[in-house]
């Protein structure tokens, strides 16, 4: 089963991310996320730019609003994620436990939802099928 661990942070953690040498960070990011490439759990994962670089799109309106960021409080941006393959709920919580984030910094941990989750008999899902075999076979080539 795959699980999603997406990083959060308040403003506390960001001050005392910057005060890290920043090839500090992208050592033990490094090393961490070998360590679930070795272990084999790792399917994917990235970190994220500035939230002044984002926007946000609002569908509240009649017309959805784009509005450019900032947006939002520290503790609500999302500041990166992983997308693990495990075995069990409790191989994910223990592999969360283990990245090198410091306080103020969270990890909200989310099981992805599977072909298997939805009804096999519906027409949308039998065409999501069908393109994630696609995409399988460009990825290959």
């Amino acid at each position: 089963m795959k699980f999603m661990l997406i990083m959060r942070a308040t403003d506390e953690a960001v001050s005392a991310y910057e005060e890290i040498p920043f090839e500090q960070v992208i050592e033990e990011m490094g090393k961490y996320n070998e360590s679930m490439m070795k272990a084999g759990v790792l399917a994917a994962g990235e970190g994220l730019s500035d939230a002044s670089e984002g926007f946000v799109v609002d569908f509240s309106a009649e017309e959805p609003l784009v509005t450019d960021g900032p947006y939002g409080e520290t503790k609500e941006l999302f500041n990166g994620f992983w997308i693990l393959e495990v075995s069990s709920r409790e191989e994910a919580a223990e592999w969360a436990k283990r990245a090198p984030l410091g306080p103020g910094s969270f990890l909200e941990v989310r099981r992805v939802q599977e072909m298997e989750d939805f009804p096999a008999d519906n027409e949308w899902i039998q065409k999501e099928e069908g393109w994630r075999e696609e995409q399988a076979q460009r990825a290959q080539r």
